[in-house]
């Protein structure tokens, strides 16, 4: 089978890339090791995708956004972040972003879902479902696939988009930075009594790592959320071991009774938490996407963002080369995506990995470093309608913090 392009992965990120390039002329193919029934009516998963206004800017353009439930499709106005047991949290608010919120909240089943739907609605992609790939090799010229089945794909150009623990990136010698951090993420929907005011939170306590992502209502059990927590993976198993009542019980403990009484507890989902960065996102007729080019820890949700963000360079990229007659494959190009993406992925990857080591260090002089942190955050304006403008607009990406004066005040603080 010959083709443009060869997509490895038909997870959001693949698909995303091939209705991208819809309108190009360029044929693609998708290779998807589930089978198809998995794809076109995914599972919950328990996973909920925080989507930046670029992003949903984004979905609408390819024809996804259109296609999600109206009911699963939840704003985001504030965010609260609180340390250990203060009860002054630090609050971005959407007010400081000049936007009516900060985002959505959107389950990631529907976006799986919406993605295939447009995909599967078009005539330029081929999906080759419940395949695995058996081999990979490229040269000046091509890129060659083997299928587990023994069929096989030449196409001008590879994507891989096959997950943060990607088998194409590994195959074709791609090293990659993994830190395992240890610990284990657990979701689950619930309602409680107290109402979110369409608030998510992030608590960095001692010892644990609380969420709240606002869902809506679901009368008359009272308001519906999202709740993540975060343990080290040894203790995760007692928390996933209690019944539904029991964990109702545990909830209400480890959020200290904010929430008021929980109950309608949902199907829990628990994910180890790896993070991984590609040390190339190029290589000879080859580009990484998603996952296997920057997994992200989610406590910045920025996971999918940075995806979308990938798929809107690439598909730049290769849709100027379509229309001017050039290789699509061509090194150029390709190292033109590697030097952008990685430019607007690698500070964030890395402040992230600075945020979580520090604010999941129980150690009395983290405490204190953290605490002066949020209380000069909060006391500094420009800092904040920063934080929210990028939020709302950006997903984070391309900031640049006032460090100087964030410093000062921190100093200050102590």
């Amino acid at each position: 089978m010959r083709t443009d392009v060869t997509i490895v992965g038909a997870g959001p990120a693949g698909l995303c890339l091939a209705q991208a390039l819809a309108g190009t002329g360029l044929r693609t193919v998708l290779v998807e090791r589930q089978p198809e029934a998995a794809l076109r009516d995914p599972a919950f998963d328990g996973r909920e995708i925080a989507l930046t206004h670029r992003s949903q800017a984004l979905m609408k353009q390819l024809g996804l956004w259109q296609r999600l439930p109206d009911d699963e499709i939840h704003p985001l106005r504030d965010a609260l972040v609180f340390d250990g047991g203060d009860d002054r949290p630090m609050r971005v608010s959407h007010t400081d972003g000049g936007r009516d919120q900060l985002g959505f909240l959107i389950p990631n089943h529907c976006i799986r879902k919406a993605a295939f739907e447009a995909v599967a609605d078009g005539t330029q992609s081929t999906l080759l479902h419940g395949v695995a790939v058996a081999g990979i090799e490229t040269h000046e010229d091509r890129a060659h696939v083997r299928l587990a089945d023994g069929r096989s794909v030449e196409s001008r150009l590879l994507v891989a988009a096959d997950s943060r623990f990607s088998e194409t990136r590994r195959v074709a010698g791609i090293g990659a930075r993994m830190y395992d951090f240890g610990r284990s993420m657990l979701v689950c929907r619930v309602s409680h009594e107290v109402a979110h005011d369409d608030t998510a939170w992030e608590w960095f306590d001692y010892a644990q790592t609380l969420a709240l992502l606002p869902l809506g209502r679901a009368a008359p059990q009272g308001h519906r959320s999202s709740v993540v927590l975060t343990l080290p993976s040894p203790r995760m198993r007692e928390v996933q071991d209690l019944d539904a009542d029991g964990f109702a019980r545990e909830m209400e403990r480890r959020f200290h009774g904010r929430l008021g009484r929980i109950s309608d507890v949902g199907e829990r989902h628990v994910y180890p938490l790896v993070g991984t960065y590609a040390d190339r996102f190029a290589a000879r007729r080859l580009a990484l996407l998603g996952d296997a080019a920057v997994g992200m820890h989610p406590v910045t949700a920025h996971g999918f963002n940075l995806g979308l963000l990938g798929v809107e360079r690439l598909a730049g990229e290769l849709r100027r080369a379509a229309q001017s007659g050039q290789d699509i494959g061509a090194p150029a190009l390709l190292a033109r995506y590697d030097r952008g993406h990685r430019r607007a992925t690698l500070p964030l990857y890395l402040a992230t990995r600075g945020i979580v080591g520090l604010f999941t260090d129980d150690r009395w002089p983290a405490r204190r470093v953290r605490a002066g942190l949020l209380r000069a955050s909060e006391a500094f304006a420009p800092f904040q309608r920063l934080l929210a403008a990028q939020l709302a607009d950006e997903g984070g990406l391309g900031v640049r913090l006032p460090w100087r004066a964030l410093r000062g005040s921190v100093r200050a603080a102590r």
